[in-house]
Protein backbone atom coordinates (compact mmCIF):
# COMPACT_ATOMS: atom_id res chain seq x y z
CA UNK A 1 0.00 0.00 0.00
CA UNK A 2 1.32 3.42 -0.94
CA UNK A 3 2.03 5.65 2.01
CA UNK A 4 -0.33 8.63 2.11
CA UNK A 5 1.03 10.58 5.06
CA UNK A 6 4.35 11.01 6.82
CA UNK A 7 4.89 12.93 10.04
CA UNK A 8 6.56 16.24 9.14
CA UNK A 9 10.21 16.38 10.13
CA UNK A 10 9.54 19.69 11.88
CA UNK A 11 6.84 18.16 14.12
CA UNK A 12 7.98 16.09 17.10
CA UNK A 13 6.36 12.68 17.52
CA UNK A 14 5.06 13.29 21.04
CA UNK A 15 1.62 13.46 22.72
CA UNK A 16 0.23 16.98 23.07
CA UNK A 17 -1.53 18.64 25.97
CA UNK A 18 -4.33 20.01 23.81
CA UNK A 19 -7.91 19.02 24.54
CA UNK A 20 -9.71 16.59 22.23
CA UNK A 21 -11.14 18.47 19.26
CA UNK A 22 -8.91 21.54 19.71
CA UNK A 23 -7.70 23.17 16.50
CA UNK A 24 -4.18 23.96 17.72
CA UNK A 25 -2.83 20.52 16.87
CA UNK A 26 -4.08 20.81 13.29
CA UNK A 27 -2.42 24.20 12.82
CA UNK A 28 0.81 22.93 14.42
CA UNK A 29 0.93 20.17 11.81
CA UNK A 30 0.20 22.62 8.99
CA UNK A 31 3.00 24.92 10.11
CA UNK A 32 5.44 22.00 10.30
CA UNK A 33 4.46 20.82 6.81
CA UNK A 34 4.96 24.31 5.36
CA UNK A 35 8.31 24.73 7.09
CA UNK A 36 9.48 21.41 5.62
CA UNK A 37 8.16 22.13 2.13
CA UNK A 38 9.83 25.56 2.02
CA UNK A 39 13.03 24.10 3.53
CA UNK A 40 13.03 26.67 6.36
CA UNK A 41 13.74 24.36 9.30
CA UNK A 42 17.33 25.53 9.86
CA UNK A 43 16.54 29.25 9.60
CA UNK A 44 13.14 29.75 11.18
CA UNK A 45 12.22 31.03 14.65
CA UNK A 46 8.76 30.79 16.22
CA UNK A 47 7.61 33.12 18.99
CA UNK A 48 4.85 31.79 21.25
CA UNK A 49 3.62 33.94 24.15
CA UNK A 50 1.35 33.02 27.06
CA UNK A 51 -1.71 31.00 26.11
CA UNK A 52 -2.64 27.45 25.16
CA UNK A 53 0.28 27.30 22.71
CA UNK A 54 2.90 28.59 25.15
CA UNK A 55 4.74 25.25 24.98
CA UNK A 56 4.82 25.06 21.19
CA UNK A 57 8.54 24.35 21.51
CA UNK A 58 7.56 20.92 22.85
CA UNK A 59 5.99 20.10 19.48
CA UNK A 60 7.91 21.97 16.78
CA UNK A 61 11.36 20.68 16.01
CA UNK A 62 12.92 24.03 15.13
CA UNK A 63 14.00 27.10 17.09
CA UNK A 64 11.29 28.63 19.29
CA UNK A 65 11.20 31.40 21.86
CA UNK A 66 8.67 32.42 24.49
CA UNK A 67 7.63 35.97 25.18
CA UNK A 68 5.62 37.74 27.82
CA UNK A 69 1.85 37.77 27.33
CA UNK A 70 1.00 39.87 24.29
CA UNK A 71 4.58 40.81 23.44
CA UNK A 72 5.30 38.22 20.74
CA UNK A 73 5.46 40.69 17.87
CA UNK A 74 7.78 42.97 19.85
CA UNK A 75 10.15 40.04 20.46
CA UNK A 76 9.81 38.94 16.83
CA UNK A 77 10.64 42.46 15.66
CA UNK A 78 13.85 42.47 17.72
CA UNK A 79 14.97 39.07 16.42
CA UNK A 80 14.18 39.94 12.80
CA UNK A 81 15.99 43.27 12.94
CA UNK A 82 19.09 41.72 14.46
CA UNK A 83 18.97 38.67 12.17
CA UNK A 84 17.14 39.70 8.99
CA UNK A 85 18.33 36.48 7.35
CA UNK A 86 16.00 34.46 9.60
CA UNK A 87 12.33 33.72 8.97
CA UNK A 88 10.47 34.78 12.10
CA UNK A 89 6.83 34.16 12.93
CA UNK A 90 4.51 34.54 15.89
CA UNK A 91 1.82 32.06 16.92
CA UNK A 92 -0.77 33.87 19.04
CA UNK A 93 -4.26 33.47 20.44
CA UNK A 94 -7.02 36.07 20.37
CA UNK A 95 -6.68 37.17 23.99
CA UNK A 96 -2.95 37.56 23.52
CA UNK A 97 -2.85 39.26 20.13
CA UNK A 98 -6.04 41.31 20.26
CA UNK A 99 -6.21 42.26 23.96
CA UNK A 100 -3.08 42.51 26.08
CA UNK A 101 -0.97 42.65 22.92
CA UNK A 102 -3.07 45.12 20.95
CA UNK A 103 -0.40 47.85 20.93
CA UNK A 104 2.42 45.53 19.89
CA UNK A 105 0.23 44.00 17.18
CA UNK A 106 -0.97 47.24 15.65
CA UNK A 107 2.40 48.99 15.69
CA UNK A 108 4.36 46.03 14.27
CA UNK A 109 1.82 45.82 11.46
CA UNK A 110 1.80 49.58 10.94
CA UNK A 111 5.59 49.64 10.66
CA UNK A 112 5.37 46.95 8.02
CA UNK A 113 7.73 44.65 9.89
CA UNK A 114 8.70 41.78 7.59
CA UNK A 115 7.12 39.14 9.81
CA UNK A 116 4.52 36.38 9.63
CA UNK A 117 1.76 36.27 12.23
CA UNK A 118 -0.43 33.21 12.76
CA UNK A 119 -3.45 34.23 14.81
CA UNK A 120 -5.62 31.53 16.40
CA UNK A 121 -9.14 32.80 17.12
CA UNK A 122 -11.28 30.57 19.34
CA UNK A 123 -13.40 33.47 20.64
CA UNK A 124 -12.45 32.95 24.30
CA UNK A 125 -9.58 32.86 26.78
CA UNK A 126 -8.85 29.14 26.72
CA UNK A 127 -5.88 28.69 29.04
CA UNK A 128 -6.86 31.01 31.87
CA UNK A 129 -10.43 29.93 32.60
CA UNK A 130 -12.76 30.83 29.76
CA UNK A 131 -13.16 34.56 30.22
CA UNK A 132 -14.57 36.83 27.52
CA UNK A 133 -12.00 37.63 24.85
CA UNK A 134 -11.96 40.55 22.40
CA UNK A 135 -13.28 38.11 19.80
CA UNK A 136 -16.12 36.61 21.89
CA UNK A 137 -19.33 36.68 19.88
CA UNK A 138 -22.36 38.74 20.89
CA UNK A 139 -24.54 36.49 23.06
CA UNK A 140 -21.72 34.00 23.72
CA UNK A 141 -21.52 32.88 27.34
CA UNK A 142 -18.17 32.93 29.13
CA UNK A 143 -17.08 32.87 32.77
CA UNK A 144 -17.12 36.69 32.80
CA UNK A 145 -20.28 37.01 30.67
CA UNK A 146 -22.53 34.24 32.04
CA UNK A 147 -25.50 36.12 30.59
CA UNK A 148 -23.90 36.16 27.13
CA UNK A 149 -21.78 38.97 25.71
CA UNK A 150 -23.97 42.06 25.57
CA UNK A 151 -22.92 45.38 23.99
CA UNK A 152 -25.85 46.99 25.81
CA UNK A 153 -24.33 45.93 29.16
CA UNK A 154 -20.97 47.42 28.32
CA UNK A 155 -19.25 44.32 26.93
CA UNK A 156 -18.59 45.87 23.54
CA UNK A 157 -18.56 44.11 20.19
CA UNK A 158 -16.25 41.39 18.84
CA UNK A 159 -13.02 42.93 17.61
CA UNK A 160 -12.27 42.15 13.97
CA UNK A 161 -8.56 42.65 14.39
CA UNK A 162 -7.57 41.22 11.00
CA UNK A 163 -9.82 43.70 9.18
CA UNK A 164 -8.35 46.50 11.30
CA UNK A 165 -4.80 45.48 10.45
CA UNK A 166 -5.63 45.07 6.76
CA UNK A 167 -6.35 48.79 6.61
CA UNK A 168 -2.76 49.64 7.51
CA UNK A 169 -0.38 50.35 4.59
CA UNK A 170 2.39 48.26 6.18
CA UNK A 171 0.32 45.09 5.95
CA UNK A 172 1.00 43.12 2.77
CA UNK A 173 -1.37 40.23 3.32
CA UNK A 174 -4.31 39.37 5.57
CA UNK A 175 -6.54 36.30 5.33
CA UNK A 176 -9.00 34.46 7.58
CA UNK A 177 -9.38 30.70 7.37
CA UNK A 178 -10.56 27.88 9.64
CA UNK A 179 -9.81 24.25 10.48
CA UNK A 180 -13.44 23.17 10.87
CA UNK A 181 -13.52 21.01 7.75
CA UNK A 182 -11.03 19.36 5.41
CA UNK A 183 -11.38 21.92 2.62
CA UNK A 184 -10.72 24.73 5.07
CA UNK A 185 -7.63 22.96 6.43
CA UNK A 186 -6.20 22.92 2.90
CA UNK A 187 -7.00 26.63 2.49
CA UNK A 188 -5.33 27.34 5.83
CA UNK A 189 -2.17 25.59 4.69
CA UNK A 190 -2.15 27.58 1.46
CA UNK A 191 -2.61 30.85 3.38
CA UNK A 192 0.17 30.08 5.87
CA UNK A 193 2.52 29.14 3.03
CA UNK A 194 1.70 32.42 1.28
CA UNK A 195 2.43 34.35 4.47
CA UNK A 196 5.87 32.70 4.79
CA UNK A 197 6.68 33.26 1.11
CA UNK A 198 5.79 36.94 1.55
CA UNK A 199 8.42 37.19 4.27
CA UNK A 200 10.99 35.38 2.15
CA UNK A 201 10.29 37.92 -0.60
CA UNK A 202 10.48 40.87 1.85
CA UNK A 203 6.93 42.02 1.20
CA UNK A 204 6.19 43.17 4.75
CA UNK A 205 3.73 42.12 7.43
CA UNK A 206 1.46 39.11 6.85
CA UNK A 207 -1.28 37.80 9.12
CA UNK A 208 -3.34 34.61 8.84
CA UNK A 209 -6.27 34.37 11.25
CA UNK A 210 -7.47 30.82 11.85
CA UNK A 211 -10.88 30.15 13.41
CA UNK A 212 -10.32 27.27 15.80
CA UNK A 213 -12.69 25.15 17.86
CA UNK A 214 -12.37 25.02 21.67
CA UNK A 215 -14.79 22.27 22.81
CA UNK A 216 -13.73 22.18 26.47
CA UNK A 217 -14.23 25.87 27.23
CA UNK A 218 -17.26 26.14 24.97
CA UNK A 219 -18.85 23.17 26.80
CA UNK A 220 -19.41 21.25 23.57
CA UNK A 221 -18.45 17.96 22.00
CA UNK A 222 -15.83 18.20 19.22
CA UNK A 223 -18.55 17.68 16.59
CA UNK A 224 -20.70 20.42 18.11
CA UNK A 225 -17.70 22.76 18.24
CA UNK A 226 -16.86 22.20 14.59
CA UNK A 227 -20.49 22.92 13.68
CA UNK A 228 -20.47 26.09 15.79
CA UNK A 229 -17.39 27.39 13.97
CA UNK A 230 -18.99 26.77 10.58
CA UNK A 231 -22.47 28.04 11.43
CA UNK A 232 -21.90 30.77 14.04
CA UNK A 233 -18.32 32.06 14.13
CA UNK A 234 -18.16 32.64 10.39
CA UNK A 235 -21.16 34.98 10.60
CA UNK A 236 -19.08 37.41 12.65
CA UNK A 237 -15.72 36.44 11.17
CA UNK A 238 -16.27 35.62 7.48
CA UNK A 239 -13.61 33.50 5.82
CA UNK A 240 -11.50 34.68 2.92
CA UNK A 241 -8.68 36.95 1.87
CA UNK A 242 -9.08 40.44 3.29
CA UNK A 243 -6.01 41.99 1.71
Amino acid sequence: MKKKYTLPRSLKNVPTHYCGGCGHGIVHRIVAEVVDELKLREKIVAIAPVGCAVVAYDYWDFDCSESAHGRALAVATGIKRVRPDLIVFTYQGDGDLASIGTAETIHAANRGENLTCIFINNAVYGMTGGQMAPTTLVGQKTTTTPWGRSPEKGDGFPLKITEILAGLPGVAYAERTSVAKAQDVLKTKKAIKTAFINQIENKGFSIVEVLSQCPTIWGMTPNQAVKWVKEEMTKTFPLGRIK
